[in-house]
């Protein structure tokens, strides 16, 4: 956990500790950057206003040697910070004022999807469909085309984590296309109306207004 406010910190500490996470506080970005270097922690909570570095200079300190899932906790609610953010390499974005009910459940979600090994027959289910990644097919005759499944396959195989804008921009259609936003709206609705339940109010393929896209995995039956 990394923050300057401590009234933050010591409830943050509680209430993760009381759900059996061990857990380190750190009070700004140095200080973090060297604990997860000796540490090795498998998540870390970060805020974005430290006093001595910003948080996306920790971000980046941080990808410079390691996968490990961040999520920011922040009090800016500007979407560019969010996206910032998410392009230096955070996991998820939680803004201030915050429930620790939505917090924990995003802390879940990370530790899962870190926690799954990546299989060569990993299916996962859409819908009613079930999405195969090895085979590259899609149950009941759903036919993508290469560039609906490069979009798909990107958000199933981070189920849970918010994927930017940028991200999905540059592995799709190349760095070249980092403006055209409306790519994204166009094959998230064609993704919706192949592969959702009731395209108008999707449960899985989920858009995060300003910031980006989420896959949300159906619970097990």
């Amino acid at each position: 956990m990394v923050d300057d406010e401590p009234q933050i910190l010591r409830a943050l500490r509680v209430n993760l500790a009381a759900r059996q996470y061990e857990v380190a506080v750190a009070p700004d970005g140095g200080t973090a950057l060297r604990q997860s270097a000796e540490w090795h922690p498998d998540l870390i909570i970060l805020d974005l206003g430290l006093p001595d570095l910003d948080g996306v200079e920790v971000i980046q300190g941080l990808r410079g040697w390691t996968t490990v899932p961040i999520i920011v906790l922040s009090g800016r609610a500007d979407s560019t910070d969010k996206v910032d953010a998410l392009d230096a390499g955070a996991d998820d974005y939680v803004t201030k004022p915050f429930s620790i009910d939505e917090l924990l459940a995003r802390v879940r979600a990370v530790t899962r999807r870190t926690g799954q090994q990546d299989e060569e027959n990993a299916t996962v289910r859409v819908g009613d469909h079930v999405v195969d990644l090895a085979d590259k097919t899609v149950s009941g005759g759903v036919h993508l085309t290469p560039t609906e499944w490069h979009f798909l396959e990107l958000l199933v195989r981070n189920p849970g984590k918010l994927i930017s804008q940028r991200q999905l921009l540059t592995e799709v259609w190349g760095s070249a296309y980092l403006k055209e936003t409306h790519y994204l709206r166009q094959y998230m609705a064609q993704l919706r109306r192949k592969l959702e339940r009731d395209p108008a109010h999707p449960v899985q393929l989920l858009t995060e207004p300003g910031m980006g896209y989420r896959f949300q995995p159906l619970p097990p039956e």
